[in-house]
């Protein structure tokens, strides 16, 4: 190069140089405009990375609002399932295991019957068949206490000269309405015999008369069989007061509304102290159950509209107690009278209101399999294998109760620490995995938050043979009023509620110990004037003795 150079003129190397101070610039040029493009580019880079990304942001929302909607749309047609299940379907929570029955395809089917001889054979087939030698048992027999009456049916044609030979009895149940019937009371008046023919002062203490049989209330138009059939047909039957009054009037009785509804009243009343007893007696058990429905309740204060209150039940099933406590809420302080206090085991549902009084170590919560089973047993059409798999297990714990039903509290409490702690600790840990898989919304995985903070409280039964794995026996105690509430629909006043609460009490008393509730109220109306304050209790139906309900007759059948 530099020889090149040394051999050109000066004007040849000015004008080399120039071109190369040109192509010089001109790669420079391009260099701008490189860089400018790559600029440009980046720009257009990072522009589209971010379109790219909102798009991906909106998939991932889609996909999320997707889920949701699904989780959303599977809830809507369980809630539809269950409100057309409440309306016209069955309210049984019977469960009966799918059975894996083998299946026979129909190509499989035919494809054996071509195969095989399609010629006819004639078979002779014999068997025995054994014949049974149980006699039919017949209708029903009339029962034997019942009065008899007979009539005589003499034929129609002349029996002059014929001797009778025997008889044909046809039995036949007949029924006599409700009659009403005017007792009258006579009491004779005695006076000395060296007074007859004088005239006698009255309240001169030598004129004898019999004392009135005391009466629960006083110039009551109503004796003590009729008050007892008004409550009976109120709260048993199910009959409102005002279905009763028209059957008064077809008998020819009519009598006011108001009349009818202050014998209530005054019932109530006088039966006040024997409720308080057994309120006392419940509360002094160390086991019972409790649980809440509704009432409706005409308030003064609501127009247009009536109020919702509440029957809190308390049922001592040791003892065979129950006690009815209305209450114009469902909120904490609505069981305090109860509950405040109260040392022993308390079995509930799940409600948190009841969380306020077993926080402590003086009460211990006892849960209720029955509730949580009805939890699964409704997630069985949005998840029923998982939902099957929880019935089964609650199934065996079942019965093993029905085995151990006879044993006594001791051998009870054993066979359910050998044969129920390991399926409840299996259940348990399956519970544990499942959580961490279902949704949370779904009906499941609402059954599951329902069942695992309680799941301490459902283990307590096993401790103690005398605990119930349920409270079902106070669910049945709340049925009359559940049938009651639709037929007088709701209660004339918050009074009102309180009284019908507590004839409630006495008559689930009545059922859980066999005594006729007609006979026992009639018995009490008839003698609780003649008992002290701290000689109630014995009225009560746990303590009365049934001999003398069952051979109880008014004063004026005697």
């Amino acid at each position: 190069m530099e020889t090149d150079l040394k051999n050109l003129s000066k004007e040849e190397v000015i004008k080399l140089l120039l071109l190369e101070k040109n192509q010089v610039e001109n790669l420079q040029q391009q260099r701008i405009s490189l860089q400018q493009k790559a600029k440009t580019l980046q720009k257009k880079s990072a522009k589209l990375d971010r379109a790219y990304q909102k798009q991906i942001d909106l998939v991932r929302k889609s996909e999320l609002i997707t889920s949701k909607q699904e989780q959303e749309i599977q809830y809507l047609r369980y809630q539809i399932a269950q409100l057309k299940r409440m309306h016209f379907g069955t309210k049984r929570e019977r469960f009966v295991a799918e059975q894996n029955q083998l299946k026979i395809e129909f190509e499989e089917y035919a494809t054996a019957q071509n195969q095989q001889d399609q010629t006819p054979v004639k078979q002779t087939i014999t068997y025995q068949r054994n014949k049974t030698t149980q006699k039919h048992p017949g209708r029903n027999r009339i029962p034997e206490h019942l009065p008899v009456i007979e009539h005589v049916i003499e034929p129609s044609q002349d029996t002059t000269g014929m001797k009778r030979i025997g008889e044909e009895r046809t039995e036949i149940l007949e029924f006599v309405p409700e009659k009403f019937f005017k007792l009258v009371l006579i009491r004779p008046k005695y006076a000395r015999i060296d007074l007859v023919n004088v005239q006698v002062d009255e309240s001169l203490s030598n004129l004898l008369i019999a004392d009135l049989p005391s009466r629960p209330i006083e110039k009551c138009l109503a004796g003590n069989r009729l008050l007892s059939a008004i409550l009976i047909h109120k709260y048993i039957d199910h009959l409102p007061l005002y279905r009763q009054q028209q059957i008064f009037r077809r008998s020819g009785i009519d009598i006011a509304p108001s009349t009818i509804d202050s014998w209530v009243a005054l019932l109530g009343d006088l039966l006040e102290l024997l409720y308080d007893k057994l309120v006392d007696e419940i509360k002094a058990q160390g086991y019972f159950q409790a649980d809440e429905t509704t009432i409706r309740v005409l308030d003064k204060n609501k127009k247009q509209e009536t109020h919702l209150g509440y029957f809190w039940v308390y049922h001592a099933p040791l003892a065979k107690l129950v006690a009815f406590d209305y209450q114009q809420g469902r909120g904490k302080d609505a069981p305090r009278g109860f509950l405040k206090g109260y040392e022993g085991t308390l079995q509930t549902d799940g409600y948190a209101v009841y969380k306020h009084y077993y926080a402590d170590e003086k009460v211990q919560h006892l849960a209720c399999w029955a509730h949580v089973r009805r939890k699964f047993e409704k997630a069985l059409e949005s998840n029923r294998a998982l939902a099957e798999h929880v019935l089964l297990e609650i199934q065996k714990l079942y019965a093993i109760e029905r085995e151990a039903k006879e044993l006594e509290a001791s051998q009870r409490k054993t066979m359910r620490l050998e044969k129920s702690l390991p399926i409840i600790n299996d259940l348990g840990k399956w519970f544990y995995t499942q959580k961490q898989e279902v949704l949370p919304k779904s009906p499941f995985g609402q059954a599951l938050e329902y069942t695992i903070p309680l799941w301490e409280s459902l283990l307590n039964y096993l401790h103690d043979g005398n605990l119930h794995i349920d409270n079902n026996l106070i669910e049945n105690t709340i049925r009359p009023v559940a049938l009651g509430r639709k037929n007088y629909l709701f209660a004339g006043s918050h009074k009102g509620a309180k009284r019908s609460a507590m004839f409630y009490s006495f008559f689930a008393g009545c059922k859980l110990n066999n005594i006729h509730p007609q006979k026992w109220l009639e018995y009490v109306l008839e003698n609780i004037a003649d008992y002290r304050v701290n000689q109630l209790h014995k009225l009560l139906p746990n303590n009365i003795d049934p001999k003398s309900i069952q051979n109880f007759k008014p004063f004026w059948e005697v």
